[in-house]
């Protein structure tokens, strides 16, 4: 009779922060039991490029991951985890969509280069998945909280160069996330702080939001919005919602990569940290993201994320 095979552990749906520099005993001990599909890191956690290196390192060990993904939201400009004296401080999106509109060709090749750039910092420290490029399509009063960070404002401009700085980032040997899918562009209010609502047709969002998600659908990774769309569906945000997870993300975006929510512990959501959780992986969520490094809170959304598996663990 064959010996059995001892089963593998199964991974949490969740991909967790962590609160220093380096991992106390009790992350490492917490991040050993729960095995998080990945992890995050923020401006907290950096210092410099050997500090980085060891605490991705250690990030991975107390799962027992060797290749769990670990993530950072290195965009450029105001959104910038990585900064001077150790890394360059990339410009803002908006700088390759000014670009764009004088020389297409020229900003093309430059967003594919600084993307290439950031990859080769990131991967010299084992961080193998940037939350970027943002594909939303600002309109006419919405919030800042876009702005710069977006490439550009006609949707042909974004889904071109959004596909050049996934090329820089693929060259590179990192993952792009593409976000704020399926738009965040209309918002008139910051998701952090408060529930944006869009009240925008089918029509008008699959004209300019959904379309440069739509172009780059083959990516790997999407970051959902924590925005309600009263046209797609009138109670819950795009994070939480199955219909629009179903008949937008997947099916007139025909986005099939591993769809991530955004962060559990902004303020557009509501109702405990469990609940967020299992709402947004209900919804179709593979991942439920949790950034803060709150012990707490990262137990809850365990919990509420349950297992990766089945599609999402395919992905």
């Amino acid at each position: 009779m064959a010996a059995s095979k001892k089963k593998t552990p199964s991974l949490a749906a969740a991909i967790f922060g962590c609160a220093g520099m380096a991992l106390s005993k009790d992350e490492r001990a917490f991040f050993r039991t729960v095995r998080p599909a990945g992890f995050i890191l923020f401006g907290r956690n950096i210092e410099t490029p050997a500090q980085v290196k060891a605490l991705v390192a250690d990030l991975r060990k107390s799962s027992g991951v060797a290749h769990a993904p670990v993530l950072i939201d290195q965009e450029g400009g105001r959104v910038a985890r990585l900064r001077p004296p150790h890394w360059r401080h990339p410009p803002p999106a908006a700088v390759f969509g000014r670009l764009y509109e004088r020389d297409p060709k020229a900003a093309l090749e430059a967003c594919r280069l600084n993307a290439r750039l950031i990859a080769h910092e990131l991967l010299a420290m084992g961080v193998d998945v940037d939350c970027a490029p943002v594909l939303d399509v600002p309109q006419p009063g919405s919030h800042d909280i876009v702005g710069d960070r977006a490439l550009a404002r006609e949707p042909y401009a974004v889904a071109a160069l959004g596909l050049a700085w996934c090329q820089g980032f693929a060259e590179g040997g990192v993952a792009p996330v593409i976000k704020h899918i399926p738009g965040h562009g209309r918002a008139r209010a910051d998701s952090h702080l408060s529930l944006p609502e869009v009240g925008a047709t089918w029509a008008e969002l699959a004209a300019a939001d959904f379309a440069p998600f739509k172009a780059l659908a083959d990516q790997p990774w999407a970051m959902t919005a924590h925005v309600l769309y009263t046209a797609l569906d009138k109670a819950a945000p795009a994070t939480t919602s199955r219909a629009i997870v179903e008949d937008v993300i997947r099916g007139h975006i025909g986005f099939s990569g591993a769809l991530m929510s955004d962060d559990l512990s902004m303020k557009a959501l509501a109702g405990s940290f469990e609940l967020r959780a299992r709402e947004c992986r209900a919804a179709g969520c593979d991942i439920a993201l949790h950034c803060n490094g709150n012990p707490d809170e990262m137990a809850a959304v365990a919990l509420g994320a349950g297992a990766l598996e089945g599609e999402s663990l395919k992905r």
